[in-house]
């Protein structure tokens, strides 16, 4: 089975600047990890691959310190990787970035299933796995929390919904995204870093894709543009009161008035 897992590589820290012109958030010089989520998608793939055979293959989008994140996944099993790397994909929205992504599944090859994390920890829209399969016009499931039965032709699996759990059979090639606890992912084998040190990942830019015009990419492709985005302002000012229940009460509701909550 070939298997394709889409990772991203997201801030280490919740200090990150933001680029008051473009709203975007400034990546370079800061600590990075790759995104929690996508840990519970590429172990989800392993699993797969051990119980039906075939190769895992990872997907990332950024900058070329992201060849970071796609070497940690070759120290976790995965067999071959790819970076799309272009500064024309740079601020691109959900949509730019869910067709971009699509652009480069599809100069990667075919695959019966394609995982994703059900989110990411800088975006948190929980959408460009979705969107994504809508630019391949394949089949989809988010918010998957465990898998049912892996098929020749299908995979069961059960997605959680608000109130309930909902089980889903999809034909293949089909992509699914994964929550937390699907399964435990496995830590990085030193074994395989020395293994893998030497391993090519392959990088694709714009000029690569079957559609190469630069009005579907990064900001010139983004419908939405954010109008004003900051850190929130930390404020540890603080009073200290002491008095009778009945006084405090007073002071508390005066207070309260005074910053207009009530």
């Amino acid at each position: 089975m070939n298997i394709l897992v889409c990772i991203k590589q997201v801030p280490g820290t919740s200090k990150v600047e933001v680029d008051p012109v473009t709203g975007v958030l400034k990546r370079d010089g800061i600590d990075s990890k790759m995104n929690p989520y996508d840990l519970y998608a590429l172990e989800t793939a392993f699993k797969i691959r051990e119980s039906k055979g075939g190769n895992v293959k990872v997907l990332s989008m950024g900058p070329n310190q992201a060849l970071s994140v796609i070497k940690e996944a070759y120290t976790m099993g995965a067999d071959e990787g790819t970076l799309l790397s272009d500064r024309k994909f740079g601020g691109a929205d959900v949509l730019a970035t869910s067709y971009t992504i699509a652009q480069g599944v599809k100069k990667m090859g075919d695959f019966e299933l394609i995982i994703c994390g059900k989110q990411t920890t800088d975006g948190d829209t929980a959408q460009v796995g979705s969107e994504m399969a809508e630019w391949l016009n394949i089949p989809h499931v988010a918010n998957v929390k465990s898998i049912v039965e892996v098929g020749d032709s299908s995979i069961t699996v059960e997605m959680d919904m608000p109130e309930s759990i909902e089980t889903v059979k999809i034909a293949y090639p089909c992509l699914i995204t994964v929550d937390k606890g699907i399964f435990e992912p496995r830590l990085p084998s030193y074994k395989k870093k020395l293994s893998t040190k030497d391993r090519d990942i392959k990088i694709l830019s714009l000029n690569d894709f079957d559609d190469n015009d630069e009005k579907h990419y990064g900001l010139n492709g983004s419908p939405t543009q954010v109008e004003r985005i900051f850190p929130p302002e930390v404020n540890n000012d603080r009073e200290m009161w002491t008095g009778s229940s009945g006084e405090l009460s007073g002071r508390i509701e005066k207070k309260l008035k005074e910053l207009k909550f009530i």
